[in-house]
């Protein structure tokens, strides 16, 4: 697809049969376009603000949004340090875990984003120490230092619910995170971005980042994972990139499924697992009439399966599983047998545990009374469906929390100095340091 200069839906107009030449040329001007945004000012901290602790690893997070990638790289730090039984039982109670999330092998000192409700959230159920940054990326000039960084960039352009464009000026925000690990080196980076980063540009966008990411002076391991696999109660594919710093000596390796259909696999959750509790008591959820668009396919799971893939807005909300299901009339076309009035979408508390939050996660919706609750629900709603899913950001980071356990007691195990890369490899992409 392209972007033609004109409004509404018929602004996207089919893109023309680019060759893998043409993807690799526009990429390149869209990197060098991306990174004439930097300003060059002053930073808007010094390192003495931040409140770093050296016996663990330090967390910077960029495009953090309501803290899902977040708070399950603490739980996964929390589980090395005090089991899984007791970190497990702890998430379930804020009080509790607020008493013992300081033992995770990890450490917040940094995070960033530009929605204003999601920093708010972040603020709301993260601890006071961490300073949150509400500033547009391509305008910080420097970035705090840290062990480990973590990032799901935006992906609209990327996604396959929208129109693709490879030359979606918010394919190329990763540029930023780039910046970051070129200029502070953190000796571990875990990025995650939609499905359909792979395929765009016929894979020629997909392999542009990778190889910006090892330019920096990285190991990139990537997969793509369904978030069913490792408990969450939804289908939900994503790709997760995770990056070594060269001089590490540490192979990083995706964890196995958890959960499935298998010898030594747990059953998928289901929905009536994880939402049944809530038929009576559901609360606010987002009203109103459904688009042709949103009837154009089945939206409504049953009880014993898992959810669609929560998106990031509530008039795209899943139907919640009570009810008939939906049936097929025509192509493109599909009814509620029983009526819209017996249908509803998932409310706010439904997908906040289909996205793995706990019940004690609070979720700023700006408080402002002059848009409709639909409007204020619908913040909630865009924070947890671009969040990542909470248990499965626990089990892509508990890999690295187990090794890290090592790292801090004897460092120079894992450090190969003949072998440090310097920032010397990110020349190619001219980028500022």
């Amino acid at each position: 697809m392209v972007k033609i200069n004109e409004r509404g839906r018929g602004k996207f107009k089919p893109a023309p049969d680019y060759t893998i030449e043409d993807v690799k040329r526009i990429l390149m001007e869209k990197i060098a376009e991306e990174i004439d945004t930097v300003v060059e000012d002053e930073s808007d901290f010094t390192e003495q603000e931040f409140k770093y602790k050296t016996n663990k690893f330090n967390v910077v997070s960029l495009f953090c949004g309501a803290g899902g990638l977040d708070l399950g790289l603490e739980l996964a730090g929390l589980e090395v340090a005090v089991g899984t039984d007791k970190a497990m039982e702890a998430f379930k109670d804020k009080e509790k875990y607020d008493s013992l999330r300081h033992e995770s092998v990890f450490h917040h000192v940094y995070s960033n984003d530009i929605f204003k409700e999601a920093l708010e959230t972040y603020q709301k159920n993260f601890p006071n120490h961490v300073y949150i940054h509400r500033k547009d990326i391509r305008k910080i000039k420097s970035f705090p230092k840290g062990n480990i960084v973590l990032g799901g960039f935006p992906c609209p352009g990327f996604s396959e619910a929208g129109p693709r464009l490879v030359d979606d000026k918010r394919n190329f925000l990763y540029i930023h995170f780039i910046r970051c690990l070129v200029q502070t080196q953190p000796e571990v980076f875990i990025a995650e971005n939609v499905k359909g980063m792979l395929t765009l540009g016929k894979g020629e966008v997909f392999k542009q980042i990778v190889e910006d990411f090892a330019a920096a002076g990285y190991r990139v391991y990537h997969k793509l994972v369904n978030a069913r696999d490792y408990g969450v109660p939804q289908i939900r594919e994503r790709v997760f990139l995770v990056g070594i710093r060269n001089d590490i000596d540490y192979k990083y390796e995706f964890p196995k499924e958890t959960h499935g259909i298998g010898k030594g696999l747990l059953p998928f959750v289901t929905l009536k697992e994880a939402i049944g509790d809530l038929r009576d008591n559901p609360g606010k959820y987002y009203k109103g009439s459904y688009s042709t668009i949103y009837m154009s396919r089945n939206r409504k799971k049953r009880w014993d399966e898992q959810s669609f893939t929560i998106q990031a807005s509530g008039r795209q909300a899943p139907i919640h599983p009570d009810g008939l299901p939906m049936k097929k009339i025509d192509t493109n076309k599909w009814i509620f047998p029983d009526g819209e009035e017996n249908n509803r979408r998932l409310s706010v508390k439904e997908i906040q545990r289909i996205q793995t939050f706990p019940d004690w996660y609070q979720f700023s919706d700006g408080n402002n009374m002059k848009i409709s609750e639909n409007g204020r629900l619908d913040k909630i709603y865009k924070q947890i469906g671009n969040a990542v899913p909470v248990l499965l950001a626990r089990a892509i980071s508990k890999p690295i929390a187990e090794w890290v356990v090592d790292y801090l007691n004897n460092p120079n195990k894992y450090i190969k100095k003949e072998d440090k890369k310097s920032n010397q490899n990110a020349i190619q992409l001219e980028l500022p340091v």
